[in-house]
Order: structure tokens, then sequence, then C-alpha cells
């Protein structure tokens, strides 16, 4: 059976996801796009480094944009429970032959640097350093009004080995995509450490690559208002896809692409998972409403562009099957 028990005691505690590294090509219009129309407030600015966090969060960032080259993602983020946790996931990740390295982070405490099986790279850490929390600051509320970072989704090229490496580090099956053969084969997963749908999710494609980063709004509103914003100020062709309902989560959704298509969700209003006994979901992927449970399918670009994490290869899928596209 492709679908596996939850593990209960990993062998680290991961929290939840903490933070996305991206690399832009032009910083000032980066800016521009994230603080000036999404919200966003800054953290710090450097000469070539951004660093942004949304209203609810007190950790000092969630996002960092820094000037490159080339567009791409650097690292994901994920804070884990305590010191000792994080010596523990050095060990496992040794035992493992993947890479162990602490390097100096700005603004963050003791890091480890290490990637999964896939290779895609990850900064576990405990402590960051905090800044003012805004969330009854009203009057600092703009554009898409956002709260705090929510999830990572990322294409894999094998689902069902991401799947079973995650699990093992403690992250619970939520909702599935699977195919309907005979044989059924895991297409997509929704896995969480906070007690919400998802932290991480893997889809079907060629990978690693970073798919989006899920951003919380208090209400759909929110996310009706920065269409409304991106229509009237420059940005109506970086909205990609919604607004809509999904099905699975339930939430509410826009899709936007920054200047460098560096994919963003605007997402709210999915469910508890906290309960230890919860029973995951499975949807077919030729369900209509599995994309949006309003029945509209997703874009071609949807399943196909994603951001290339830096100096690490890209893998075609194990896995043929293609979901319904929109024509």
């Amino acid at each position: 059976m492709p679908v596996r028990k939850p593990v209960f005691d990993p062998p680290f505690n991961v929290v939840r996801a903490s933070h996305v590294e991206l690399a832009v090509r032009d910083l000032p219009r980066s800016r521009a796009f994230y603080v000036d129309c999404l919200g966003y407030l800054v953290s710090a600015e450097e000469p070539d480094a951004l660093y942004l966090r949304a209203l609810e969060e007190r950790n000092h960032h969630s996002v960092v944009l820094r000037q490159a080259k080339a567009a791409g993602a650097h690292a994901l983020g994920f804070k884990l429970g305590s010191e000792d946790d994080l010596d523990r996931a050095a060990a496992w990740f040794h035992s493992r032959n993947l890479p162990t390295a602490f390097p100096d982070v700005p603004y963050q405490g003791r890091t480890l640097r290490t990637a999964d099986p896939t290779g895609m790279p990850l900064d576990l850490y405990v402590q960051m350093d905090q800044a003012e929390r805004m969330l009854q600051q009203y009057s600092a509320y703009r554009g898409a009004r956002i709260q705090r970072i929510d999830h990572i989704n990322c294409f894999t090229p094998d689902v069902q080995a991401s799947y079973d490496f995650y699990t093992e580090l403690g992250f619970r099956l939520t909702e599935y995509t699977e195919t309907d053969d005979p044989d059924p084969k895991l297409w997509a997963v929704w896995m969480h450490r906070k007690g919400n749908v998802h932290d991480l999710a893997f889809t079907n494609g060629r990978g690693p690559r970073l798919h989006h980063m899920g951003v919380w709004t208090a209400s759909p509103l929110d996310i009706l208002h920065i269409c409304d914003v991106m229509a009237t100020s420059g940005y109506l062709a970086n909205m990609e896809r919604g607004p809509g309902r999904h099905g699975i989560s339930n939430a509410f959704f826009l899709y936007v692409r920054d200047p460098d298509g560096h994919r963003v969700e605007l997402f709210t209003s999915d469910y508890l998972t906290a309960d230890p006994d919860l029973e995951p979901i499975r949807w077919s992927l030729r369900d209509p409403q599995r994309q949006t449970l309003w029945g509209q399918p997703a874009p071609k670009s949807w399943f196909e562009e994603g951001t290339v994490f830096s100096s690490v290869p890209v893998r075609e899928p194990v896995m043929a099957p293609q979901p319904i596209v929109a024509r």
C-alpha cells in the first residue's frame, strides 16, 4: 500500500515550515512586488538582500530575497523544537550520507544546512531573531494583509519516495491524490506538522523544484482585495490561477507569480488536523473537484513551471500520468 501509518515518535521534532530563501534578478523590482503590492513588512534591507515578514510573525523573516544573476531557490527553512533536536537531526542526516553543515546564517541561531534524498536544500534551526508582531497594528495592513507563512509545495520526481522520507520525520498525511490503476500510485501528497492541512506538499513532476510558497490570509476577502489591487497596479498578468476554492484542503486560494516567476499561493480557510486518529482523504487524479471544488481545472503552467533549486539537478518524474488541465 502506498499510504503508511503516521510516525508519532520521529527522530527529531519539526515544528513547522518557517521560511523560503529565493534568488531574484532585480531586488528593487522584487521589493515593489512583495512589499508595495502584497504588503510584506521589511525586517532588514541590505544591498544584496531583503528580509521580509508578515503581520502575525514575530520571527525576523519568512521570506529572504537575495540578488543573483539567475532566479532560483536557495533553501527551505523548517523550525525545530530544541537544540537537542538540531543535534539529533544532524546525526540522523549524517547517518544517511546526506549533507550536514553549520554555516553562519544572518538573523538565525545555529542552523543545520542539509538536503533530502532528491537534493532539495533544507535549513533546520531553532532560534531566530525576533521582530515586532504587527497583528493588531492595523494601520500596517497593506495589500493582501498576509498573516504568516503556511506551507511549502514542491515538485518531486518520485512522490512515493518523498512521502516515505518525510513520513519517517513525523510529517503526517492529510490528503493525497492517487491514480485509478489496479495498482494505484501516489501523484501528490499533503503533509503537516503544525495541525492544519500541510506544512509540506509534493506534486509529481520534474524535480526537485519549488512549486510555491503558501501564505495565510485572515479571510477570503483579503484574497479578493489583492485581486483588485493587482488588477489596477500593473500586476494583472501576475495572477496565474484563481481566486477559487480547492477541493483538496477546502482552502480559498489565489496563485500569483513574482517578477522572476516564483509562485506564491495566498491561502485561507483550511481545517484542523491535530487529532492523531485523523484519516487522510483520498482523491482520484481524474476528479475535476480535486483541483477546484467548483470544477475549474488549473492552467498548464501550474503543472509544468516551478523554481529550480540552485545547483541541484532536475530529474524527470518516474510517473507519466497527467491531470486534467485547462484548455
